[in-house]
């Protein structure tokens, strides 16, 4: 049994299709179907139950699976505490967002302050979020809402005031505050179900007793803010830079629950390179000194 072995059955794994496996390592299917038999000889037991070019992990498969994932992750970060033991200032840092809101802005910054260092992102859900962090795919995740994960560690980054936003000229434009039931007979601009801001919209229209009339779904936040400009509507939005293009009035709303907190997350038990860690310092004096804390 060697590492390529290893390799090649968590990929196949993760995908539980050969073919598509063989195209992600860049090797001959046959190849990869051999280095598989291998395995499972070696082990005396199937790890895949196969019908026809199906293939699905199978209970064997899914105990070896688990012990696969802890050991090359332990390898990769060994490699990684040799390199920060060696002063080497290089380094890779995985990054999965739920939004490049703010986010982008941070990267940029640390990208400039360390050029050497290499950022990879994924946009990715909050759902997906600690299923990447267990396999180790990625160092950090920038979510919300707080993930509630024992093997998860995680610090409250920035936290974001949600508004009224509606058009100049508007009858609640120069209001210093509402309630938001002061809108019930408003129509509404949203994003489409299923967005993860929509779903924190509808939930705290319910809290506040409000079912909103929508009367558009777009899937973007900056269509959101261009339809709300046209009078289409207005719309819950959290704090964002001036639009010149698409200039709104953010009418603060009374009730504190019209906030969302972004979470950096990391793995609880796993090495973070000096690179990672570096980051987390720079991404916490960063929001400090850019952002109002109730913004």
């Amino acid at each position: 049994m060697d590492l390529l072995q290893l390799h090649y059955f968590r990929t196949v794994a993760r995908l539980q299709h050969m073919t598509m496996a063989a195209e992600v390592l860049n090797v001959a299917q046959p190849a990869l179907s051999k280095t598989i038999a291998r395995l499972e000889r070696e082990l005396g037991v199937p790890l895949f139950d196969r019908q026809g070019r199906r293939i699905r992990l199978n209970r064997y498969g899914e105990a070896f699976l688990d012990k696969v994932d802890r050991a090359l992750n332990l390898l990769e970060q060994a490699k990684q505490e040799v390199a920060d033991m060696a002063g080497a200032e290089k380094g890779t840092i995985h990054l999965a967002t739920v939004t490049m809101n703010r986010f982008a802005d941070l990267l940029g910054a640390f990208r400039r302050e360390h050029p050497d260092v290499t950022i990879r992102v994924t946009q990715t859900t909050p759902e997906q979020v600690p299923e990447l962090l267990r396999n180790g795919d990625i160092d950090y995740a920038y979510t919300t809402p707080k993930i509630e994960d024992p093997g998860v560690e995680s610090l409250p980054l920035l936290h974001e005031t949600i508004y009224l936003a509606v058009p100049p000229g508007h009858r609640l434009a120069d209001r210093p505050r509402i309630d938001l039931a002061e809108a019930a007979e408003e129509p509404f601009v949203a994003l489409k179900t299923g967005y993860q801001f929509r779903g924190l919209v509808d939930d705290l229209c319910r809290r506040a007793g409000l079912t909103p009339r929508i009367v558009c779904e777009v899937d973007e936040t900056s269509a959101v803010r261009a339809l709300v400009r046209a009078g289409l509507g207005v719309a819950l939005l959290p704090a964002c830079k001036s639009d010149e293009e698409y200039p709104l009035i953010l009418v603060p709303i009374r009730d504190a629950a019209f906030k969302r907190t972004f979470h950096l997350v990391w793995p609880a038990k796993r090495y973070l390179s000096l690179a990672a860690r570096r980051f987390r310092d720079f991404a916490v004096r960063y929001v400090h000194a850019h952002f109002h804390p109730n913004l």
